[in-house]
């Protein structure tokens, strides 16, 4: 079970942005790989922390997050919300700011310090995936063409000579306090450390061409309507020979079902009877995300009972089992009646057996909604 995220910084729910940026500063530097070499333990705690930041310190991811927990982000595979499955080298392309001159200079380079080239991370690209009701009940696999910016082939990078392959530029201004030393990103590579030496034909300035890809998406069962799954790596490349590319993140969409209705992970059912059906009690088929299925209604069923079929709803994302299928009784009273009917059921007005009689066992329509949300 994934840790709390609040937990994970030593913060409370009502922590502040700057209060959470703090706390994620500190253990980032407790953990860093710089200050514990080969410390496996402290490297997971590094990544944990960059995972938490990364929802946190974002105000739409946190007010998801506090909704729904994980389940706000967590998918299957490569998916996910938060940085689980970040590298370092991810970690500090998009939080290295952050630290400061902590490690010796204004954020870090590339591996895991500041002595090395500066790996920068592409930009990452957005979809939307539409599913239907027995796709989202059932998983799927998705394939989609992306068309994305990649390295042309041929193309060839030398260090920046402004930089000096570190993709910052130190400046030292005089100050009342004293000399004062900023970081900021490299003007002439962009922060990439690199500069195109050999641009083919076809490629930009940058030495990018664009290409469609085909993308396989593997969408687990319980997904819900507005969540984001990343898949990491199938964004945009940055120019460069120590780059790393980008994440494609996949909103999802969810088909309006022609029958079933979704209320988190249980569905609902509008069956329609007749009234001689209801009265003598028939068998019926109906709709389900795994197929139809035949239920029988007893004889007298009333308008207005709710059959549950355990099960037969959403499975959660959480895999805490499947929400149920609610099937809402609906007696069709005809509009028109031919002669012959009307003299029946003017027949029928005197007989006891049509005076409603309801029993203490049979619930109110506002008694049935406070318990379906019971």
């Amino acid at each position: 079970m994934k840790k709390d995220f609040y937990e994970i910084l030593g913060v409370s729910k009502s922590a502040t942005p700057e209060e959470i940026k703090k706390a994620y500063r500190k253990k980032a530097i407790q953990y860093h790989p710089d200050k514990n070499p080969g410390d496996k333990e402290a490297e997971e705690n590094f990544k944990l922390a960059a995972e938490a930041y990364e929802v946190l310190g974002d105000a739409d991811k946190r007010a998801r997050y506090d909704r729904m927990g994980h389940a706000a982000f967590d998918g299957a595979g490569g998916f996910g919300g938060g940085s689980g499955h970040m590298n370092m080298d991810d970690i500090f392309s998009q939080f290295g700011d952050i630290f400061g001159s902590a490690f010796g200079g204004g954020g870090f380079g590339g591996g895991f310090g500041g002595g090395g080239q500066r790996r920068v991370k592409g930009s990452n690209l957005r979809i939307k995936v539409k599913l239907t009701l027995e796709e989202i009940a059932n998983g799927v696999e998705k394939k989609v063409k992306v068309k994305r910016k990649v390295q042309a082939s041929g193309a060839t990078f030398k260090t920046c000579a402004t930089c000096n392959g570190q993709g910052q530029v130190m400046r030292v201004t005089n100050t009342i306090l004293g000399r004062m030393q900023t970081a900021s990103t490299c003007p002439t590579c962009n922060g990439s450390g690199q500069i195109l030496d050999g641009k083919p034909n076809g490629a930009d300035a940058q030495g990018m061409i664009t290409d469609e890809d085909t993308v396989s998406i593997k969408i687990p069962a319980g997904v819900v309507d507005g969540m984001q799954l990343k898949v990491a790596g199938k964004g945009n490349e940055a120019p460069g020979n120590n780059s790393i590319p980008g994440d494609l993140i996949v909103a999802i969409e969810e088909i309006e079902h022609e029958f079933l209705k979704r209320e988190g992970e249980n569905l609902h059912y509008d069956l329609y009877v007749s009234f001689p059906e209801a009265a003598l009690g028939v068998s019926k088929e109906i709709e389900t995300v795994s197929g139809k299925v035949r239920i029988k209604l007893e004889e007298g069923i009333q308008s207005g009972k709710i059959l549950r079929l355990k099960g037969k709803g959403i499975p959660s994302i959480n895999s805490y089992g499947s929400g149920d299928l609610l099937v809402h009784i609906n007696v069709w009273t005809p509009k028109t009646l031919n002669k012959e009917q009307k003299q029946f059921f003017e027949n029928m007005l005197s007989d006891e057996h049509f005076t409603p009689k309801p029993e203490k066992s049979d619930k109110s329509f506002f008694e049935k909604v406070k318990d379906m949300f019971s």
